[in-house]
């Protein structure tokens, strides 16, 4: 679910530990309801939602669970109780952070998120960070089964994708938002299994952290993921694999 330096250094892994795994079906399933509830159940036309099936997807979401949301979405009236915030902040060592939030309440929700920050760092006013971020489409291939990084980079820029860099374990490839449904389509025509893809916010520059500072960092993401009304934590930090 989170956001943090997730794709500077990209792990081909799927879901939460499992003490997490109920957290994470929740928060997911919520996303869908929402966004069912403001644009349909059909994914081709709601971008949302098609970015929360496929979040749902590399969480192995039971395909149950996803009906019912959907249905939820189709059907309920308390979606609509629910509104959308974004919180932002400096956290240990002073960097950035974004909280994407779904509340029913945003005094209740504030005040937790206002208390974690203070744990090491303060909550600031709307715009404080986020110009420090951009959106963008992200995709995460794995080497085992893709194309070769020549062939796979000709594909995805003639579709319109922004870049391609190469890990030890795939390739995560970045577009704008605009383009993601191009770039998406190209991958699927050519047969190549997407580990992960979303639309994220991601920082401009990074700072590196490692050792205690690094531990603070990932205490204050951890902390926000645990939050209920939490959908996802963006983050400046470059934080070690250890850390993560």
């Amino acid at each position: 679910m989170s956001g943090h330096s997730k794709w500077a250094n990209i792990k081909f892994k799927k879901g939460k530990a499992d003490a997490l795994k109920g957290k994470v079906n929740t928060k997911i399933g919520r996303e869908i309801t929402i966004a069912v509830q403001m644009g349909g159940s059909d994914p081709t036309g709601n971008m949302r939602l098609k970015l929360a099936l496929s979040k749902a997807r590399a969480n192995n979401i039971p395909k149950d669970n996803i009906k019912r949301a959907i249905a939820k979405g189709e059907g309920a009236a308390d979606a609509s109780n629910y509104e959308e915030i974004t919180y932002e902040g400096y956290g240990p060592s002073g960097v950035a952070i974004m909280v994407s939030a779904l509340t029913d309440n945003r005094n209740r929700t504030a005040a937790d998120i206002r208390h974690v920050f203070s744990k090491g760092g303060n909550m600031g006013e709307t715009g404080c960070v986020n110009w420090m971020f951009k959106s963008k489409g992200i995709f995460a291939i794995a080497k085992e089964g893709a194309p070769s990084e020549d062939d796979l980079m000709g594909i995805v820029l003639d579709a319109g994708a922004e870049d391609m860099q190469t890990t030890d374990d795939g390739y995560e490839i970045t577009t704008t938002p605009e383009e993601y449904d191009g770039v998406e389509k190209a991958l699927a025509d050519n047969n190549i299994e997407v580990a992960m893809s979303e639309i994220s916010l991601v920082p401009d520059t990074t700072v590196a952290l490692d050792g205690e500072a690094a531990q603070k960092v990932q205490r204050m993401i951890d902390d926000f993921e645990e939050m209920d009304d939490v959908q996802d934590v963006y983050t400046n930090a470059d934080l070690p694999e250890e850390e993560e």
